[in-house]
């Protein structure tokens, strides 16, 4: 008579059983990820397009170059794809052969509870930019894929970001037309030919599409005078911004890049790639290729955005090349990381690296209430009155505290504090908190 298999004990993955370089690589990404941000947190309309507001010129310009070569995006895609990495991490711990059908509900609670925390952090904390409500919906999705071999996850993950190229082009094209039409319309207007209505509309049209994406000075003090009123009226006025978030732009833009992105990271995972047990002559190469065709990609699109002053229709076109350009240079960071990591190189670094990614959960929440206490009305009312290379005293300073504050706190405590209430929800049971 066989001997039952014991139950399935459900337990958060302990330190001993942490993977050091995936740690290290989220570290990286958080902060990494606030060169991004901060502009969202600090200025009114700006995030692309450094024309609207901020300041385009001198070190601002320079500011924004080094962000679209080497940041947009990138950070990102390595949080998705450690995401997705996570997944099988989590799904894949040893289960007694039991296949107990707890784990599959654990992870969906885990997902529960990362979507109400993604609902609190853009409604309550106010971060209208904020990534964990996207990963939890999306994260639903990729939980049906876990087992697929590495070279199918690849060419789907492809696949979605070639979607969202489509999806691009699709725009760029509405885009053109209108543009056309706008053109030839002026042309007449310029000839002194009577304009007949269909001309008038469509330079109206233009002009109303050019005032939506470049936002006038009004429009601007507007945007300030909100964020600088009480919190319960910032609250209110971003409520329609934070729904736009999660409807449009949720499956317009997020789907499909976090989507692609989790599905490389599963990969990835499978590869050994993200747990630095590949050659240094793979990540060598990865490396090489990465940043050759990605800062390729990225140093054109820059320089035309900048020769063309950031025009509408420069941007449409430029978002073609979008993924191809970000999607490599992100290969080049992993590489790049990786290399640090088996280097053996800046222990203190890297160590602290690795404290800052394994409290990212709380890292990156108190990023929000540190930069809305900077920026906000409630706070200093800093916001639409630095300049763009001036945020950056503001990344720098949460860098430095973050760096120092992490493994601080990991020498007395188990996990970061979200990380603990997270744990304990997901499990259904109060964790140890203190070592």
């Amino acid at each position: 008579m066989s001997t039952p298999a014991s139950p399935l004990i459900l337990e958060p993955i302990d330190n001993a059983g942490r993977i050091n370089s995936m740690d290290v690589m989220r570290g990286v990404a958080l902060l990494g990820i606030l060169l991004m941000n901060i502009t969202g947190f600090g200025l009114p309309y700006a995030y692309s397009d450094p024309t609207v507001a901020g300041g385009s010129s001198g070190w601002n310009l320079k500011v924004w170059w080094v962000d679209a070569m080497f940041f947009e995006g990138t950070m990102r895609g390595m949080f998705s794809m450690l995401f997705g990495a996570g997944i099988i991490l989590f799904l894949e711990r040893p289960t007694n052969g039991t296949g107990d059908i707890r784990l599959a509900n654990a992870f969906f609670r885990r997902l529960m509870w990362l979507f109400l925390f993604g609902i609190i952090h853009a409604y309550i904390l106010l971060w209208d930019g904020e990534i964990l409500y996207p990963y939890a919906l999306i994260g639903m999705f990729a939980f049906s894929f876990r087992n697929w071999k590495p070279k199918y996850l690849i060419l789907f993950g492809v696949l979605l970001l070639l979607c969202a190229t489509a999806l691009s082009t699709k725009d760029y094209l509405k885009d053109k037309i209108k543009y056309d039409k706008y053109i030839t319309a002026t042309k007449k207007k310029d000839q002194g030919i009577a304009l007949i209505k269909k001309d008038s509309t469509a330079i109206d049209e233009w002009n109303g599409l050019v005032k939506d994406r470049k936002p006038d000075q009004e429009k601007l003090n507007k945007e300030i005078e909100e964020y600088n009123k009480n919190y319960f009226c910032v609250v209110w006025y971003k409520a329609s911004i934070n729904q736009m978030m999660q409807s449009f732009v949720m499956y317009r833009y997020f789907f499909w890049d976090i989507f692609a992105m989790m599905l490389l990271g599963m990969a990835f995972f499978r590869l050994k790639i993200l747990q630095a047990q590949r050659s240094n002559k793979f990540y060598l190469a990865m490396v090489l290729i990465g940043y050759a065709i990605g800062l390729t990609v990225n140093y054109f699109e820059s320089k035309y955005l900048i020769d063309n002053r950031f025009s509408v229709m420069s941007i449409s076109i430029t978002n073609l090349s979008y993924d191809l350009g970000r999607v490599f240079v992100t290969m080049g960071h992993i590489g790049l990381i990786m290399l640090f990591i088996k280097s053996g190189i800046l222990g203190f670094l890297r160590n602290s690296l690795g404290a800052v990614g394994r409290m990212a959960f709380t890292n990156y929440i108190t990023q929000t209430i540190i930069c809305n206490t900077v920026f906000l009305g409630i706070g200093f009312g800093l916001f639409g009155k630095l300049q763009r290379y001036e945020l950056y005293y503001v990344v720098f300073s949460i860098w430095l505290f973050q760096l120092i504050i992490s493994p601080i706190w990991l020498k007395y405590f188990r996990f970061g504090p979200l990380e603990w209430a997270w744990r304990s929800l997901t499990y259904w049971k109060k964790q140890p908190f203190r070592k």
